[in-house]
């Protein structure tokens, strides 16, 4: 069995690794010369870290990353608690792998580590795919033409296959868009932080969490915008536009978009859910698929789920069997991914929403949910196995800091 991968990124990396692990010899394409430090935080959940330790690179991750022991959300103007929720030691016991905060490059580091060098392709850009019968074909920039058994199509939210296969429907503006920045641990030592938190307020909302083995703090300050803002990881902000726009916030939250130093500035984007993903010998995968708003913090993991499951389709399989197996993949996937999507958007609203009797009500809502349940609301998605469909036991595998 043979595969093309295209693109690089989180998801494109997992499928690799997947594939590989099903059997299959892959190729692996990115239009990029080089692997760079791009990208900030990412939090990854047990549905995700749970394929981790599948790919053998769990250990790896973690000993990268940060372990919150919880997440808490707190009033935007005084910072006042209005819940929190166990993470840490009592999520992985519960659901069987750990949840941790990572920079992208620190995780994709450590999948783009496990590919062998000779499965990847750089500088290589990919202009075309089709197939017949018994074969799918990418056409490169240069002109080469690239035949396997199948084609994952992880060309990130403004995918060229997408609309190679099904049309043109273009990235959507999320009417949203967020402030980025990591800061030295030592910058913000005397703030008193929490590990894990978010500030909820009128049409905006503030994110801050540890990766790097808590040597960073992630800074994600969200707020809403009619002005289409671009989707990009290097835009920079004016400086001071961040101070502006989180006027009369916590003073914790100004302190540190005072002390960010350089500040990214990008804008949210989405796409319209899909009725399938695949036609044929080939499919898309991650952002391709179902970009959503990073609401729920499950982007990443959906990706590396949807690279589970591909894997496990394939496992075994011949080249006759791949579109059927392809359907079985976005089957098992589409459901519950356009789900997030959905459910990604939805948080956003309430988190925005404007003082007053919403807000409080909202508020009461989160803290009756936190008495009641020691775990946040979206957990419910982390006890199923990507690849068995079943719970997963109570068991610790992975060591966190004492």
């Amino acid at each position: 069995m043979r595969a093309i991968v295209v693109g690089a990124g989180i998801g494109g990396l997992a499928a690799t690794l997947s594939l590989r692990r099903a059997g299959c010899e892959v190729t692996l394409v990115e239009q990029t010369p080089r692997f760079t430090d791009v990208g900030a935080g990412i939090q990854l959940a047990p549905n995700a870290t749970r394929v981790l330790r599948r790919l053998g690179l769990l250990d790896t991750v973690a000993a990268q990353a940060a372990h919150p022991a919880h997440v808490s959300f707190h009033t935007w103007s005084e910072g006042t608690e209005i819940c929190r929720y166990a993470l840490g030691r009592e999520a992985e016991e519960e659901f069987g792998a750990p949840y941790l905060t990572v920079h992208r490059a620190d995780l994709h580091g450590a999948l783009a580590g496990a590919v062998p060098p000779e499965s990847v392709r750089l500088s290589t850009t990919v202009v075309g795919i089709d197939q017949d019968d018994r074969s799918a074909h990418v056409t490169t920039a240069s002109g080469e033409r690239l035949v396997a058994d199948l084609v994952v199509a992880a060309d990130g939210i403004r995918s060229g296959a997408r609309q190679w296969l099904f049309g043109e429907d273009g990235a959507v503006f999320s009417g949203t868009a967020a402030y980025r920045a990591l800061l030295p641990a030592d910058e913000v030592s005397d703030l008193d932080l929490p590990q894990l938190a978010a500030w909820l307020g009128p049409d905006r909302h503030f994110v801050h969490y540890w990766v790097r083995r808590g040597e960073l703090l992630n800074v994600v300050a969200v707020f809403s915008t009619q002005a289409a803002a671009q989707e990009s990881w290097t835009a920079k902000a004016e400086p001071g536009e961040q101070l502006q726009v989180f006027a009369g916030w916590d003073p914790r939250v100004r302190t540190i978009l005072e002390r960010a130093g350089q500040v990214f500035r990008y804008g949210i984007h989405t796409r319209t859910p899909l009725k399938h993903w695949n036609l044929g010998r080939v499919t898309l995968l991650g952002d391709s698929a179902h970009a959503m708003v990073p609401f729920q913090a499950q982007g990443a993991a959906q990706a590396i789920l949807d690279a589970a499951v591909l894997g496990d389709v394939l496992t075994g399989a011949t080249p006759s069997d791949v579109p059927d197996a392809l359907d079985r993949y976005v089957r098992r996937r589409l459901a519950g991914a356009t789900s997030m999507q959905a459910r990604s958007a939805q948080a956003g609203s309430e988190f925005h929403l404007p003082d007053g009797p919403e807000a409080q009500a909202r508020n009461a809502r989160m803290a009756a949910h936190a008495t009641e349940h020691r775990f946040l609301p979206q957990a419910t998605v982390w006890r199923t196995d990507a690849v068995d469909g079943q719970g997963t036991p109570k068991i610790i595998t992975t060591r966190l800091p004492q």
